[in-house]
């Protein structure tokens, strides 16, 4: 280990630097110096939405909220990914060696105090329920073709292998519950359902719910309690479980982040959730092809996530697919030391 013998003189800014963390801090402070910025802010808590979306929410013009939206990005209160022909906004992830961190993280926890009116609450719902209406309408028409289509990305061996590994690491208690959400074809319920005493599979698809109802059937899996129901809506309703699985689906639904905390909530002290998922991408012919909401997740994106809520990150794989694509296999776990409200 080597002795950090720098002197005070040695690590003291110079005058160009401290010219700059200033106009970085009254940059930051006149973007958040806006209510409609923080209403923004506020709307992106736990989502990603394009301008058109948030023209809707915020019930604004889109050349208003683009003004707005560029003075946030360059002071860094936001940033953008493409997803096909859309760009989308969400949060800028406070970094540990970002100079606006420690503000940026204050500022997020004040503006989530804010409450959002009630149309302002009925528009952002209508936005997520036509996101969930295309995801169902992709479903009902594909679900014979969905496995070959998903299969054109990553093979169910290959994902599932890597989930169920990590599954044998785990101390199952007795009594356990595993919550599976968007099971597909429900060949994973296989998996599950030796390990853990209740599996509760969610679904958005009535279509897809059924092929995996007829799997359990076939395979006489008695413990499985099927919910044809929104993940988000689902897990709002009063459910524990130890264990939560979400295999190539966080990239289908409408939420992603949301659900994420959601589950994480969910989830009892010591219990784990476990995600395999797509890395970003840039290949948009899955969004016709397989129903793809969005073009797989960046490290940091997931890391973004972790940042609002207790979870702890574990392991985590990253494979290379067919066809350029990368799969990563995520472990969070939620510590036994904290106690749920």
């Amino acid at each position: 280990m080597t002795t950090n013998s720098l002197s005070q003189d040695s690590i003291a800014p110079t005058p160009d630097q401290a010219l700059v963390s200033s106009e970085t801090l009254a940059s930051f402070c006149k973007a958040s110096a806006d209510p409609l910025r923080l209403d923004i802010l506020r709307a992106l808590k736990a989502d990603s939405f394009g301008v058109l979306e948030l023209c809707a929410i915020l019930d604004i013009k889109q050349s208003a909220l683009s003004h707005h939206l560029k003075i946030m990005a360059k002071a860094g209160l936001v940033t953008t990914r493409r997803e096909g022909n859309t760009i989308f906004y969400r949060r800028e992830w406070p970094k540990p060696d970002q100079a606006t961190a420690q503000l940026l993280t204050t500022l997020y926890k004040t503006v989530d105090l804010l409450p959002i009116s009630a149309a302002t609450q009925e528009r952002l719902q209508q936005v997520k329920q036509q996101r969930a209406e295309t995801a169902r309408a992709f479903f009902a028409k594909f679900a014979d073709k969905f496995r070959q289509q998903q299969e054109l990305i990553a093979e169910y061996d290959i994902y599932a292998a890597s989930i169920k590994e990590v599954l044998t690491t785990l101390a199952i208690p007795k009594n356990s519950t595993a919550i599976e959400i968007g099971p597909g074809e429900g060949l994973f319920l296989n998996v599950l359902s030796p390990l853990y005493k209740q599996v509760i599979a969610v679904d958005i698809s009535q279509e897809m719910l059924e092929k995996a109802k007829l799997f359990a059937d076939e395979q006489q899996l008695n413990n499985i309690q099927f919910i044809h129901q929104e993940a988000v809506e689902a897990l709002a309703t009063p459910l524990t479980a130890n264990c939560i699985v979400m295999n190539m689906v966080l990239h289908h639904v409408p939420s992603p982040t949301e659900l994420f905390i959601k589950a994480s909530e969910v989830l009892i002290p010591g219990g784990s959730l476990l995600i395999s998922d797509l890395c970003a991408h840039d290949q948009s012919w899955v969004q016709q092809a397989c129903g793809d909401m969005w073009l797989g997740f960046a490290e940091d994106e997931v890391n973004g996530w972790v940042q609002q809520t207790d979870l702890e990150p574990q392991e985590s794989l990253y494979l290379g697919l067919r066809n350029g694509f990368q799969l990563q296999v995520r472990h969070f776990i939620k510590p036994a030391s904290n106690i749920t409200n």
